[in-house]
């Protein structure tokens, strides 16, 4: 019997944009990476995840490359570890566990996962594997490009302003007095 998680994931820069992953509990922090790269059609970058709390504060960090030059928090762990030596049932312990996936290390972009549910995975599935998705991929490298038009159509600003398309003027308004 093995387990699956499923994640869900969201983006601060796009409020519609939603994914849902289920993954196995024994991937690695690298398999799931790689996965995440494939299904956002990202090209491959320097990443890291981080556990995270309730408040969604970064606690633990996991990188590409092990970068742990032998310092320790002060629970007495590694401060940072490599993707590849870590599986997702090692850090996610019960529902509601969350995952920060810094895609963009210098713009400090990410994207939020939060664990929704634990199940008995399909005999006959293929896992990772994307089970709901809603709303474009923001853009990997401009922050700028991810506002839609669906979502412009919504703003409050465009709403106020279309008032105003119809306005074709006055023909007896003069302005030179």
């Amino acid at each position: 019997m093995s387990m699956v998680f499923r994640f869900r994931m969201l983006s601060d820069e796009n409020d519609n944009f939603v994914r849902d992953y289920e993954v196995m509990y024994d991937t690695t922090l690298l398999d799931f990476h790689n996965f995440l790269i494939q299904a956002l059609e990202y090209e491959p970058c320097m990443t890291s995840f981080f556990t995270a709390d309730e408040l969604w504060e970064k606690q633990r960090e996991f990188t590409l490359m092990d970068m742990n030059e032998g310092g320790q928090d002060e629970g007495g762990q590694d401060e940072t570890m490599s993707m590849e030596s870590v599986t997702l049932g090692q850090i996610i312990h019960k529902h509601r566990d969350r995952l920060i996936y810094l895609f963009d290390m210098f713009g400090d972009r990410a994207y939020y996962l939060e664990l929704t549910g634990v199940y008995e995975a399909e005999a006959d599935a293929t896992y990772p594997r994307e089970i709901f998705a809603r709303a474009e991929v923001p853009d990997q490298y401009d922050p700028s490009k991810n506002q839609t038009e669906e979502e412009e159509e919504g703003s409050i600003f465009n709403e106020m302003m279309g008032d105003f398309n119809d306005f074709e003027g006055d023909d007896a308004y003069d302005d030179e007095y």
